[in-house]
């Protein structure tokens, strides 16, 4: 990406937080923030219920900070089961959101079924 666009996008979104409080209610209320695998997949449900989950699943965030591994560690489940968790280096921002109250929506990818456990 070329650093203008870069520098253009940043202008945007700072536009957009400077906005009026009726413009922002217009506003679309869904952000990417991020696209994580999930860390433990094989260790916990994750590839138990592989060919059960499809494209844009609800997924919930657990926080878990009493968790002996990791402080800051944020399970993720589907439908009540674990899946495992995000991974650990990109968890802080996520922890610290669960943390304040907000609300994080989560979604399943577009994935390929034939990637897990299979030869291609």
């Amino acid at each position: 990406m070329e650093g203008r666009n870069f520098l253009r996008m940043i202008a945007e979104v700072a536009g957009l937080l400077a906005l009026p409080a009726p413009a922002l209610a217009r506003a679309p209320r869904s952000v990417l923030l991020q696209v994580s695998l999930v860390a433990g997949f094989q260790y916990h449900e994750g590839e138990r219920l592989w060919s059960d989950l499809a494209e844009s699943d609800a997924l919930a965030l657990v926080r878990e900070p009493e968790n002996p591994y990791d402080s800051r560690a944020v399970r993720v489940d589907w439908r009540g089961r674990k899946l495992g968790y995000v991974p650990r280096v990109e968890n802080t921002a996520i922890a610290q959101m669960l943390d304040r109250g907000e609300r994080l929506e989560v979604r399943s990818p577009r994935f390929d079924r034939p990637a897990i456990g299979g030869s291609g």
